[in-house]
C-alpha cells in the first residue's frame, strides 16, 4: 500500500512541479493522449479562473466585507489601525473582474509567445506545455494577486478596450466551433442512418431537427411578445423579424440541389442548430435594450442575469467542445482546424494500437495513462491554442461586466452590447451559409 501511495505521489509531484503530462493518478480514468489532457487542464484553468471572477461579483459580497476589521470602509470594530488597513472595494465588483481576467489573459499570452514554432513534442519547450502544472497555477495565482496592486487610473478604460476587441474575436471563434460541431452532430448521424438503413437513427435525427425548430419557432413568438408592443420597439421587431427571415433562408440553402450535390449529408438538422443558436443570440441582444422594450426584467438589476449565465454555459461547452474534439472533414470549411486537433495526429486513433503507450514514457501501454501522440508532429497549433484561450478570458470578463457599461451593479440596458450580440447572430447566418456554399462556389479545392 505505501509503495502504492508512493508511486501516486511521485506521479503527481511530477505533474505539477516536472516536465511529465498530467496523468491525473487515477487508475479509473482512460488512457488519452498528451494532447487531449493538456488540453483539457488548460480548459479546467479557465473555468477556475471563471468561477473566480463569479465569486467577487456575488451579490452582497461588498456588504459582508465592510464587516471585515482590516478593511478601510470596515463597520466592525477597530481592532486594527487605520494606517494597516487596505480597501477592500477592489477586491469586488467588476473592477476585481477586470484584474483576475487580466492575469490570466497575460499568461496565456505569454504561453503563445514561448511555444511559437513548435513543431512536434521533441521540442524542449513540450515540457512547458505539458507539464508543470503546479508552478503554472502558482503563476497564475500570482499573477491575480499582482493585478490588484496596478494603479485604477485608466486601466478600467484602456483593458474595456482590449475586452471589447478580444471578445469579438472570440465570438466569431465560437461560432465556428458551433457550426462545426452542428456540421460534425449531422454528420455522424446521417452516416449512421446510412450504413445501417436504421428506422431509429432516422427518427432521431427527425426528431432532433423537429425539437430545434419548435424552440426557434417557440422562441421566436416569445421574443415579440415579450420584447415588443403594438406600438414602439421598432428596432427589436427588425432584429427579431430580420433573423428569423435569414434563418428561414439558410434552411432553404442547406437543401438547395446544388448544395446537396456537393454535400450529400447537408440538410435541416445542421440549420436547425443554427437557428436555435440564433435566437439566443438574438434574445440577450434584446435583453441589453431599452427598458420600455423589456417586458422580462421589470427593471430589476442582477450581476447574473439568465443570458448571461446561458452564455457562460455556451462558452464552456465550447471550450470542452475544442478540448476533446477532433477535426473533421467539416472542420475544413468552418476553419477550425488550428483549434480541434487533426485526426490522426490527435488521437483517438492512436489509443488503439496498444503500442503507443511507450511514446516517451519508457513504459508499456497498460501503465501508460497518458502517452504521447506528438512526436512526429503536433495535432493542434499550440500557439493558435493559447491565443483562443486568451480571447476567452477577455469574453469572460465582457461577459460577466455587460460589455460597454462596466458596473459592479450592472444595468441591463446597453446599447453596445446589444449590437454586438446582434451583429454575432448576422456573422452566425453568413458562415453558415458560406460553410454550405464553398464546395458550390469553389468545386477545385477539397474540402473532404
Amino acid at each position: 500500500m505505501g509503495a502504492v501511495l508512493g508511486l501516486c505521489s511521485a506521479a503527481q509531484l511530477a505533474c505539477c512541479c516536472g516536465s511529465a503530462a498530467c496523468s491525473l493518478c487515477c487508475s479509473a480514468c482512460p488512457s488519452c493522449a498528451n494532447s487531449t489532457s493538456t488540453r483539457l487542464m488548460y480548459t479546467l484553468m479557465l473555468l477556475l479562473v471563471m468561477i473566480t471572477a463569479c465569486v467577487t461579483l456575488a451579490p452582497g459580497l461588498q456588504n459582508d466585507l465592510r464587516k471585515v476589521p482590516f478593511c478601510a470602509n470596515s463597520t466592525g470594530t477597530a481592532l486594527i489601525p487605520g494606517s494597516l488597513k487596505v480597501d477592500c472595494d477592489q477586491a469586488v465588483g467588476y473592477l476585481a473582474v477586470y484584474r483576475i481576467c487580466f492575469a490570466a489573459c497575460l499568461f496565456f499570452v505569454l504561453m503563445a509567445l514561448i511555444m511559437i514554432g513548435v513543431r512536434s513534442s521533441k521540442d524542449p519547450r513540450a515540457g512547458i506545455q505539458n507539464g508543470f502544472w503546479g508552478i503554472k497555477y502558482l503563476l497564475v495565482i500570482g499573477g491575480i494577486i499582482g493585478a490588484f496592486f496596478i494603479p485604477e487610473g485608466q486601466f478600467a478604460q484602456t483593458w474595456m478596450v482590449f475586452g471589447m476587441i478580444g471578445g469579438f474575436c472570440f465570438i466569431v471563434i465560437q461560432l465556428i466551433l458551433i457550426i462545426d460541431f452542428a456540421h460534425s452532430w449531422a454528420e455522424n448521424w446521417v452516416s449512421k442512418y446510412e450504413e445501417t438503413q436504421s428506422r431509429g437513427w432516422y427518427a432521431a435525427l427527425l426528431l432532433a431537427m423537429l425539437t430545434c425548430f419548435t424552440l426557434t419557432i417557440t422562441g421566436i413568438v416569445l421574443l415579440y411578445v415579450f420584447y415588443t408592443k403594438s406600438s414602439g420597439c421598432d428596432l427589436s421587431k427588425f432584429f427579431i423579424s430580420i433573423n428569423l427571415i435569414l434563418v428561414v433562408i439558410a434552411s432553404a440553402v442547406s437543401i438547395l440541389p446544388a448544395v446537396q450535390e456537393h454535400q450529400p449529408r447537408s440538410g435541416l438538422l445542421q440549420s436547425s442548430v443554427v437557428s436555435l443558436y440564433v435566437l439566443y443570440l438574438t434574445w440577450s441582444a434584446l435583453s441589453n435594450a431599452s427598458a420600455e422594450c423589456n417586458f422580462i426584467s421589470g427593471g430589476n438589476q442582477s450581476s447574473f442575469d439568465k443570458q448571461s449565465v446561458i452564455g457562460l454555459v455556451i462558452w464552456v461547452c465550447s471550450m470542452l467542445y475544442s478540448s476533446i474534439r477532433t477535426a473533421s472533414s467539416s472542420s475544413k470549411i468552418t476553419m477550425s482546424e488550428h483549434i480541434l486537433a487533426k485526426e490522426g495526429s490527435g488521437g483517438y486513433g492512436s489509443i488503439e494500437g496498444g503500442d503507443s503507450g511507450e511514446a516517451g514514457r519508457g513504459g508499456t501501454s497498460e501503465e501508460a495513462k497518458v502517452f504521447d501522440n506528438e512526436a512526429d508532429s503536433v495535432a493542434y497549433s499550440w500557439t493558435f491554442f493559447h491565443i483562443v484561450f486568451a480571447l476567452a478570458t477577455l469574453y469572460i470578463m465582457m461577459t460577466l461586466t455587460n460589455w460597454y457599461n462596466p458596473s459592479s451593479e450592472l444595468s441591463k440596458e446597453n446599447a453596445a452590447s446589444m449590437w454586438i450580440k446582434i451583429t454575432s447572430s448576422w456573422l452566425c447566418i453568413g458562415l453558415y451559409i458560406w460553410t454550405l456554399a464553398a464546395p458550390a462556389v469553389f468545386p477545385d479545392r477539397d474540402f473532404s
